[in-house]
């Protein structure tokens, strides 16, 4: 393992790898939209900012993912400019370059007694962006001081129950430090808090939880499915930290895989388990998970014909421990068939 990153530890977004001391403080105007702000520990970092620019075709997501303390209740939300897994913004690509601010979503999923999933697609006159507020139609999320506010008003599918709620995240500390996810400098990852506390106060359907969250984005300068053709990751919470591990499989059959251990503001690098495999899904799609053992499935959360999102339990550091884990297959994503069901849970407003 090389060694720690300082919690204000910025890197170069074209160098694709982290170096082992403390590095640079970060600096505005970066690739990532990162400006300076304060995390709850009071360090100086780069806070990610809503108004960075994307390319024609590319994409920029956050993600946030959360369970509750006592485990009965979970949930996943992300923002999209450029909405990667767009019908609509593929089918505007391959006739032209597309402008992604035209094709932006909230998706919100709640897992547990009360499960709802809404991800409508508006385009660029029902957003407003600036640096701390991205706006999609009656849904928005916005930094107030420390704490990430989200404020949902969506209509789900293919069930058209209401989802209104709010959620607040306050993050322990906000990392800067970037991945590049391939060789070309297009497509890049990187953790802005990987432990954070959670508020979940909805008023359809009635629910309140508190827990704790995880954080991060990515972003690209070309879609998704031109570089990746299969993605796996993860993210558990242990005694050393909060563990990411990732492995992607490019376009060429070549693949990257990493591991970083968040804790105290530090991160340390780990070895990657080699990839065990999961049952399929219900659609056929294919999962492996990163682990030192044999894994467990513990519960599917998302099954799609390109896609699961999973809570399972591996093996890290000799101990079992129980994860996030999405399997993700991009050919499978291009396949007409699975483009032609899509809107059926992604409609789309203007």
């Amino acid at each position: 393992m090389a060694g720690n990153i300082s919690t204000a530890a910025s890197t170069n977004e074209n160098s694709g790898a982290l170096s082992g001391g403390r590095i640079n403080p970060p600096r505005p105007g970066r690739a990532d939209g990162s400006t300076g702000g304060h995390a709850g520990g009071g360090s100086l970092v780069a806070r990610p900012r809503f108004d960075a620019p994307v390319a024609e075709n590319g994409y920029r997501w956050w993600y946030i993912d959360a369970l509750s303390d006592d485990g009965q209740n979970g949930l996943t939300i992300i923002g999209f400019v450029g909405s990667v897994f767009s019908p609509y913004y593929r089918r505007a690509r391959l006739h032209s370059a597309a402008a992604p601010e035209n094709h932006c979503a909230i998706n919100v999923a709640l897992y547990g007694s009360k499960r709802r999933w809404a991800m409508t697609e508006r385009d660029k006159r029902h957003i407003t962006l600036d640096e701390n507020n991205f706006e999609v139609g009656p849904s928005a999320m916005r930094w107030h001081g420390d704490a990430l506010h989200i404020d949902i008003n969506e209509r789900c599918m293919p069930l058209p129950f209401l989802l209104q709620g709010t959620v607040k995240i306050r993050p322990v500390h906000i990392y800067d430090a970037p991945i590049m996810l391939d060789d070309d400098g297009k497509h890049f990852w990187r953790a802005v808090s990987p432990l954070a506390r959670i508020e979940v106060d909805f008023e359809n359907p009635k629910l309140s939880w508190r827990g704790n969250a995880y954080h991060d984005m990515n972003w690209g300068e070309e879609p998704l499915e031109k570089g990746f053709r299969k993605w796996t990751w993860l993210r558990a919470e242990t005694e050393r930290g909060t563990q990411v591990l990732y492995d992607v499989e490019r376009q060429d059959g070549s693949r990257k895989s990493f591991g970083r251990i968040y804790k105290n503001g530090e991160i340390i690098m780990r070895e990657v388990p080699q990839l065990h495999p999961l049952p399929k899904g219900l659609w056929g799609m294919g999962r492996r998970v990163n682990s030192e053992a044999s894994p467990r499935m513990l519960k599917t959360l998302e099954d799609a014909p390109f896609y699961t999102r999973n809570h399972v339990e591996i093996n890290l550091d000799g101990k079992p421990c129980e994860a996030y884990h999405e399997s993700l297959s991009l050919d499978r994503f291009k396949n007409p068939l699975v483009q032609m069901m899509l809107p059926f849970r992604m409609p789309r407003v203007g």
